[in-house]
């Protein structure tokens, strides 16, 4: 069979990937700005503006979020992927050290206070990520740099105050629109001034060190990673298993109600927390003026709630109720930072569960939640993982996990037929890593998710590309892409079905093929919400972020996962007599 693919249309990014590689199997710390002309040459749709004198803002604010804020102190970067690789290369006890996080990318890092970062990568697709970020970041600043050194400390003290005269001429003399100026003070609050003067003061020169690169190695900090739930859970690896990759909040707040039973308290913190923006979203909510739900907008508003220092202790109170009602937590340990939940079925409390997962409709006749007491079912709710580590993780799961009943992942796209918040439900997916094209049923349609999407539209029949790294993309590739029919392009569908494959045949995952997984023995549904926009210029998460909006798509796709595993769970559970008697 004769197939179109959406090969790799940029000799530019294989020469970059080629270079990255063979500068990081150097035994010493290598400098980012031998890799500053081969990154701005590939002309990345996240980083248009690479070559130009003008900073690229969206690009700068995109590295910032995913990169600590120690980095402004950050002199070398080092990557492995366990404390055992570190420790052999004399880093010992690094988890001492200050732990820090970015706002937008789940990695373990760890600052000595000084001028070093260790971060630990789960995959190749980490470095993929993690070395483009470095790069545009360090040839953004220092444009910044050069533009602010004749800027006075007063100048860029006066410019915390917004919208002022100064403001506006520190933006022109940064040859930006106030706007992106404002974008940058969001970001960086109070340190707003003190970051512009850093910038003003230092011109960046980072260096980075791959500790060891093995296949080994990522498999190793997998076994740690599987081998700590393990041991806290072994029921795990003995009853059966429905696997969802999503994040940590939605699915456990769906199945446990906790936000809902703090009502009072997050409506009078909307009230009392002066976002004017959220208090007329909330009372539009209550008076039906506008069709967005009641559930989602307290799960969004108990997150920030929980951020303030008078939220602080329902995080200890909504773990006590998880755990009272069969949710439990896994923080990553040991190795890469993707944390895990276990839930278990027949524990839930039929009383707490969100409303719009009610059986009603399972059969002929209305059903209730009676059935799950006498469920021995867990739920494997992951972080969802960042390219190939998504490969790595259900290789290991499906190891020690039998039988997996269901596999459902969820997760962040670009479309380039849509807009954020939209919904794409593929039932082709093409790999970059494997170049496999991967066919499949997906166990989603529109019909599924669209019930509980607001604000956006769910286009199922898609085609997904699952490409090596974001800042990996130009317009010459997106155009093939888009040629072909591809308009959802993620990280991580590719992998898992390269897993999935494996899962069912008796040989590794092929090569460059037409892959059929029409077949495999379990129920297999993937779902993505858009986030990004590249065909639109400007609209990257460096342009702006999901919101509030965002949790519409979120909560939308994970109540189909939900409800079609509970479906699921029902016709297991009771004979086909017992449910119509």
């Amino acid at each position: 069979m004769e197939r179109t693919v959406p090969t790799r249309a940029s000799e530019e990014i294989d020469l970059y990937l080629r270079t990255i590689y063979s500068l990081l199997r150097s035994t010493t710390r290598v400098r980012i700005r031998s890799l500053e002309e081969i990154h701005a040459g590939i002309n990345s749709s996240l980083h248009l503006l690479a070559r130009q004198e003008q900073p690229d803002i969206s690009s700068f604010i995109y590295a910032n979020l995913r990169l600590p804020d120690c980095m402004p102190h950050v002199q070398a970067v080092l990557l492995g992927q366990s404390e055992t690789v570190f420790e052999q290369s004399g880093y010992r006890q690094i988890v001492n050290w200050t732990e820090v996080s970015a706002r937008a990318r789940r990695r373990r890092c760890f600052f000595d206070n000084n001028d070093t970062l260790a971060c630990f990568i789960a995959s190749r697709s980490d470095i993929d990520d993690v070395i483009p970020v470095l790069t545009a970041y360090q040839i953004e600043w220092n444009k910044l740099h050069y533009l602010l050194s004749e800027v006075s400390d007063e100048s860029l003290t006066e410019a915390a105050i917004q919208n002022n005269e100064t403001f506006e001429k520190i933006a022109r003399q940064l040859k930006i629109a106030v706007k992106e100026l404002e974008r940058l003070q969001v970001i960086w609050g109070d340190r707003f001034s003190w970051m512009l003067k850093h910038i003003r003061d230092q011109k960046l020169d980072l260096e980075v060190q791959l500790l060891s690169g093995s296949l080994n190695e990522y498999r190793r900090a997998t076994r740690y990673w599987w081998d700590s739930i393990e041991s806290a859970f072994p029921e795990i690896s003995q009853r059966p298993v429905y696997f969802i990759s999503s994040n940590t909040h939605s699915i456990p707040n769906l199945l446990t109600g906790f936000a809902l039973t703090q009502q009072e308290r997050l409506t009078h913190f909307l009230h009392t927390a002066g976002d004017d923006d959220l208090l007329a979203e909330w009372q539009d909510i209550s008076q039906k003026e506008i069709p967005s739900r009641p559930e989602n907008f307290l799960n969004y508003i108990l997150k920030k709630y929980q951020a303030t220092s008078q939220g602080k202790d329902l995080i200890k109170a909504q773990a006590i109720f998880e755990k009272a009602n069969g949710v439990y937590r896994f923080p990553s340990e040991h190795a890469f930072n993707i944390d895990a939940q276990i839930i278990d079925l027949a524990a839930l409390n039929p009383e707490t569960i969100d409303p719009r997962l009610s059986p009603v409709g399972f059969a002929d006749r209305e059903a209730d939640w009676s059935f799950l007491k006498t469920s021995n079912a867990l739920i494997l709710n992951i972080d969802y993982p960042l390219g190939l580590a998504a490969y790595n993780l259900l290789v290991k799961i499906a190891e020690h996990t039998s039988p997996l009943l269901g596999i459902y992942i969820m997760g962040k796209a670009a479309t380039l037929n849509g807009r954020r918040g939209d919904v794409m439900i593929p039932n082709v997916t093409y790999d970059e890593h494997s170049r496999n094209t991967y066919m499949y049923h997906n166990c989603f349609s529109a019909s599924d998710v669209s019930p509980y999407l607001v604000y956006g539209t769910v286009l199922d029949n898609q085609k997904s590309v699952s490409v090596l790294g974001t800042y990996l993309q130009n317009a010459q590739i997106m155009e093939v892409v888009y040629r072909e029919g591809y308009t959802d392009i993620e990280m991580e569908a590719g992998p898992y079905l390269s897993a999935v494959a494996e899962l069912h045949r008796p040989t590794r995952h092929p090569v460059d093929e037409i892959v059929n997984l029409y077949s495999v023995p379990f129920d297999l549904g993937i779902l993505h919400y858009a986030s990004d926009t590249p065909l639109t210029k400007g609209e990257n998460l460096g342009a702006g972020t999901l919101s509030y909006f965002g949790v519409d798509s979120t909560y939308a796709t994970s109540l189909a996962i939900l409800r079609r595993l509970m479906q699921r769970e029902y016709d297991r559970i009771l004979p086909t007599t017992e449910k119509h008697s």
